[in-house]
């Protein structure tokens, strides 16, 4: 076999129905053997590298295998680093194969070379360069094995050009593969004898227990151990952004959203009053602990924190337990031991869903405010009131997270809302929709993003079109970098004095009618539920463009920047507070 069609091969077995890329001159010999096998894997042109490698983000984040993408040697490589960055801070497990120049070429300045191995090294779990075709085989088993054991994350393989151009003989190479690394988290851990029982006795000990799900429960697959575990100890549950989906939004036990970016203030208010925090699956950032100051030291507060990482256990905590292992594991564990344990009062729920109920009350009247440019508040209670669930959400960092984070309610345990909260980068949803979509075609699937992420990846558009992705895209627009100008007044700018972060308000929605979306340009709260109704009953792509206030005209619901001018952010009252 040609070292490409071993590639191929290999790549299939592992699952890999969808591959990710863009089209490059040394990795045309990729491109025949695909062709080769177009039975046996859907290869997806891209616009871009990196979009190409948010479209694998989501699509391992969605499907629970790992999502692979391509790109050619140079330029290729270099567009490719974001999403491999985001991807192995995020735990997603994402392989790139940069197709290199030629092996034998190393050194002699052929065009395009690039030490690619190094380039990615610190971004990746392990940047691999492939020195001789017959070792293909033995390579992508080790790049799968990396990516799915302990924390998943990205792995970056280098490919020569004449490694895939090479004839391999038969006796040379296995073509067998490990079934357990198909998936993630694969070959799970679990905490040593004796410490899910010390984790009970805590929670036993306890007034006012509190669990914390981080991202960690959303990828280990731990929504419904979760659940049971929470309603047989009756212990009230929070989560970071990364975090949501674990439960139900409508639930009892789910309190709200913690930290500091769209925060639930009854949520926070839990994590303060708690006596006891078990983290799970968080590394307890700065965003979940705003800057480190959140809860306020509270030496009889004790903490508990259970990852499948033992290097983030205490390192941004003092703990009074730590336990090593996946978090799956260890919630089916706890609730299996559960049921010969005293569930908690109910008063500690009780006053939370006090806290709850009151700040929703306060908050109804913003919902209804059809003053233009639409307010955020609004625009969110209509599109939750629309969701036809199951659904996946994918989402911007930018100016989308502290509204539809605070504001947004899915009630089901089918439904995903996913941020891309390592680094923040924009362009993530456009792109991201089409590997949510190749991972759950069932679902109806929607991006979420500002006109600042629009211009870094208005080029997807046509791959949504090609494809026929039915996807529903929601920008929007206030012709800003919004959360960056929102900075800017936090330093007391006026409107117009923040420096060089306004652009053109452009009609958005005729560029995605240039395009073939269907597409529409709203500005009452009346004219977007009309569209989104229209979309979600179209079957192809669909674009709306909302004209919608500046985030940068209010305060925002983020904790730190609510302290900094003033105001008491735990307090349950929505008022509409300007800079």
């Amino acid at each position: 076999m040609l070292g490409a069609d071993i590639l191929v091969e290999m790549l299939g077995r592992y699952g890999v129905d969808t591959m990710f890329g863009v089209p490059g001159d040394t990795n045309v010999p990729l491109y025949s053997a695909l062709q080769r096998r177009t039975d046996l894997i859907e290869h997806v042109m891209c616009r871009d590298e990196r979009s190409a490698g948010y479209m694998a983000d989501a699509y391992a984040r969605i499907s629970n295998k790992v999502g692979v993408f391509e790109a050619p040697s140079g330029a290729g490589a270099m567009y490719s680093l974001p999403p491999v960055a985001e991807a192995n801070a995020s735990s997603v497990p994402v392989i790139l194969m940069t197709i290199d120049v030629p092996l034998s070429g190393e050194g002699r300045g052929v065009i395009t070379e690039l030490d690619c191995v190094k380039l990615f090294e610190p971004v990746t779990k392990a940047s691999i360069q492939i020195k001789s075709p017959e070792k293909i085989p033995e390579i992508i088993r080790r790049a799968f094995r990396i990516a799915t054991t302990g924390k998943p994350g990205a792995v970056h393989l280098v490919i020569p050009e004449d490694m895939l151009k090479a004839e391999v003989p038969d006796e040379l190479y296995s073509l067998h593969i490990e079934e357990e690394c198909k998936n993630f988290p694969a070959y799970p851990t679990m905490s040593e004898p004796g410490r899910t029982d010390a984790l009970l006795d805590l929670i036993e000990q306890a007034e006012r227990p509190l669990l914390v799900a981080g991202g960690g429960a959303n990828r280990s697959r731990a929504r419904g151990a979760l659940q049971s575990f929470a309603e047989a100890m009756n212990v009230p549950v929070v989560t970071t952004i990364t975090g949501q989906s674990t439960m139900p939004d409508d639930h009892p036990l789910a309190i709200g959203v913690i930290g500091d970016n769209g925060y639930h203030p009854h949520a926070n208010m839990a994590m303060e009053e708690a006596d006891l925090l078990v983290y799970l699956g968080s590394k307890v950032g700065s965003v979940v602990s705003i800057g480190w100051s959140f809860p306020s030291k509270n030496p009889s507060r004790k903490v508990a924190q259970v990852d499948i990482d033992p290097q983030v256990l205490a390192n941004m905590t003092e703990n009074t337990l730590s336990i090593a292992g996946d978090v799956r594991l260890v919630l089916e564990a706890l609730g299996a031991a559960a049921k010969d344990r005293v569930a908690k009062s109910p008063d500690w729920v009780e006053t939370l869903n006090s806290y709850r109920t009151e700040f929703w009350a306060n908050a109804e009247p913003l919902f209804h405010d059809h003053d233009l440019p639409l307010r955020p508040e609004p625009v969110v209670r209509a599109f939750s009131n629309q969701l036809q669930h199951p659904v996946n959400i994918l989402s911007d960092a930018g100016t989308p997270t502290p509204y539809m984070t605070r504001f947004l309610r899915m009630g089901d345990t089918e439904s995903t809302f996913i941020i891309p909260r390592a680094y923040g980068g924009l362009g993530y949803a456009i792109p991201a929709v089409v590997g949510a979509w190749k991972a759950e075609p069932e679902k109806t699937t929607i991006g979420l993003f500002g006109d600042g992420s629009f211009n870094m990846s208005v080029g997807e558009l046509e791959t949504l079109v090609r494809l026929n992705c039915p996807a529903k895209l929601i920008q929007f627009n206030n012709g800003c970098f919004g959360w960056i100008k929102g900075l800017h007044r936090m330093e007391g700018r006026g409107a117009n004095d923040c420096y060089s972060v306004d652009f053109t308000k452009a009609n958005a929605a005729k560029i995605a009618e240039s395009f073939g979306l269907k597409a529409w340009q709203v500005q009452t709260l009346e004219e977007f539920e009309s569209a989104f109704a229209d979309a979600l009953a179209h079957d192809g792509p669909c674009f709306i463009d909302v004209i919608i206030e500046s985030l940068a005209e209010r305060v925002p619901p983020v904790f730190s920047w609510l302290k900094k001018t003033g105001r008491d952010p735990l307090a349950l009252a929505s008022d509409r507070l300007k800079f």
